[in-house]
């Protein structure tokens, strides 16, 4: 498997594993995954397609994640506007001073408080699979019952088995996903290369404890960059009646709706994003 360059930033003491796609001198897409999942989560051929269209992507694992650092299971020493500030260090290291921010789930709500408190470095704002940094809508409905129950079993799982843990994390996908078929043995190809890619593979669980930004809470109308708010119309995580408030509060914003689509990003999405990407971008 051909291996992306890789840059490792370090400031703080914090250590972030970063890998970059396409030219430096192009226009930037900073990546940032969601909640419990590391780089490998923006599959490369959809990094590599993005950079042929004549971006600089790159994709990083956020703390608790991958090879980025990593603390033990059960105990957590970092906040929501660490996260934030994460992102403009790798900006920083990279020398880079506008990006594309791009952020699905829990990483677009790390996008929002980067587009509020570092408002000229963020070029556009891309909300994927995610809601508002503030209260919620009352009317939407919350995350669905099925996924908080599966959630409660991950305690039981032994997750220095390798096979053990492959079966909890394709079920799931299975429950993530929405109406389209999804290929579950490159999924299975990703939990694998995870597993043994990670400083400590449960320390990812670390992100259920988060805290922290609320300083940055229901400020969405001080978002100035154009943003984009990607969301599937079958999302259990993230209702898609979060894209409402998203849409009324950030001023300049405009809506792509994957039908069928669930809490994921599905390779039949792909060409439909980045070509709306490229024209929103460019």
């Amino acid at each position: 498997m051909k291996s992306h360059p890789e840059k490792i930033i370090i400031k703080n003491g914090i250590s972030i594993y970063t890998e970059h796609f396409g030219q430096p001198e192009d226009p930037t897409i900073l990546l940032i995954a969601g909640a419990t999942v590391s780089l490998l989560y923006w599959d490369k051929e959809f990094c590599e397609k993005l950079s042929q269209q004549g971006f600089f992507v790159i994709r990083y694992d956020n703390r608790d994640v991958g090879k980025s650092t990593t603390g033990k299971p059960g105990s957590i020493s970092y906040s929501m506007e660490d996260l934030a500030d994460d992102a403009i260090h790798i900006l920083d290291g990279y020398h880079i001073r506008q990006a594309n921010i791009m952020g699905i789930s829990l990483g677009g709500l790390i996008g929002q408080i980067v587009a509020i408190k570092y408002t000229e470095r963020v070029g556009s704002l891309v909300l994927m699979s995610t809601g508002p940094w503030g209260t919620p809508d009352p009317n939407v409905p919350e995350m669905d019952k099925q996924i908080i129950d599966f959630q409660a079993k991950a305690m039981h799982v032994n997750w220095d088995d390798e096979n053990a843990t492959v079966k909890y994390m394709l079920e799931s996908a299975h429950l993530m996903a929405g109406q389209k078929a999804v290929n579950y043995a490159k999924e299975e190809e990703r939990v694998r290369a995870d597993f043994h890619r990670s400083i400590h593979y449960r320390s990812m669980f670390n992100h259920a404890l988060l805290q922290g930004g609320e300083v940055y809470y229901d400020r969405l109308n001080e978002i100035k960059s154009p943003t984009l708010i990607i969301h599937g119309s079958e999302d259990k995580i993230w209702h898609f009646g979060h894209t409402d408030k998203l849409l009324s509060e950030i001023k300049n914003s405009e809506l792509l709706k994957l039908n069928g689509t669930g809490h994921e990003l599905h390779d039949n999405d792909w060409d439909m994003i980045i070509n709306r990407l490229n024209e929103f971008m460019k």
